[in-house]
C-alpha cells in the first residue's frame, strides 16, 4: 500500500462482485490513515463504510451481503424493496434506478461543494447501508451527509475536514452528470482536495 504516498488523491469507483474486495478496502484505510483525499463512488461508498466499521469501529467481520450472504456484521445490506426481487430472481432492471432527491447536511464537504442542502442524483443499486448500524458509524466520527428526504437512506457518507481533506462517498453515480464543461461538483471538491495535497 505504501505505492499510494505517490498519488495525490484515490479514487474507488462502482462495481460488484467479490474481486479485488480486500484490496480495495486496505487502498481506502491507507488513504483515512495518510491524509490522502479518497473519493467512493457507489461500490466506492459501501466499501468505505466497511472499512471505517472495520478499522474504526472494530467490526473485523464487517462486511457487505452481497458478497457475503450469511453471517457477521452486514453494515451494507440489501434495500428492503429488492429482497423479493433477489429471492424470485427477477433482477432485469429491478435495481434502484433513476433520479432522486436527497438532502444534504449544512457546514458538511458536500453541502459545500454543491453549494445547497438539496440535490438530485442518479442511482443504479440494488445495496445500502444497514440503518441498524448508522448511530454506531456517526458516533464514531463518519457523517452521513447526504440522506433521502426520509432519512432512510443514507446517500452520502465523509469525515469532516477538520478531519480529513476529503474522504467521500456517494451511494449515488455523480460521473453520470459530469460533463467536460461541466463537472460535478464533487468532483471539483475532490480535485481541489488532491492539487493541495501535491502541494504539501
Amino acid at each position: 500500500m505504501k505505492n499510494l504516498s505517490v498519488y495525490d488523491g484515490v479514487i474507488v469507483p462502482g462495481g460488484f462482485g467479490s474481486r479485488g474486495i480486500e484490496g480495495k478496502i486496505s487502498a481506502i484505510q491507507y488513504a483515512r490513515t495518510h491524509n490522502i483525499p479518497y473519493f467512493g463512488l457507489c461500490y466506492g461508498m459501501q466499501l468505505l463504510v466497511i472499512e471505517y466499521a472495520r478499522n474504526v469501529l472494530g467490526l473485523k467481520d464487517a462486511n457487505t451481503r452481497e458478497i457475503n450472504s450469511s453471517g457477521g456484521n452486514m453494515v451494507i445490506d440489501i434495500m428492503e424493496d429488492q429482497k423479493e426481487k433477489i429471492a424470485t430472481k427477477k433482477l432485469g432492471g429491478s435495481m434502484r434506478l433513476g433520479a432522486y432527491d436527497a438532502v444534504l447536511s449544512k457546514g458538511s464537504i458536500a453541502e459545500k461543494a454543491y453549494s445547497s442542502t438539496k440535490i438530485f442524483e442518479r442511482h443504479r443499486h440494488r445495496y445500502e447501508v444497514n440503518n441498524a448500524y448508522v448511530e454506531m458509524l456517526e458516533k464514531k466520527g463518519l457523517v452521513f451527509s447526504g440522506k433521502s428526504p426520509n432519512g432512510m437512506l443514507m446517500e452520502i457518507a465523509e469525515l469532516p475536514a477538520s478531519k480529513h481533506p476529503f474522504f467521500l462517498g456517494t451511494q449515488f453515480h455523480p460521473e453520470f452528470k459530469a460533463r467536460p464543461l461541466s463537472p460535478h461538483p464533487l468532483f471539483t471538491a475532490f480535485i481541489k482536495a488532491c492539487v493541495k495535497n501535491n502541494k504539501k
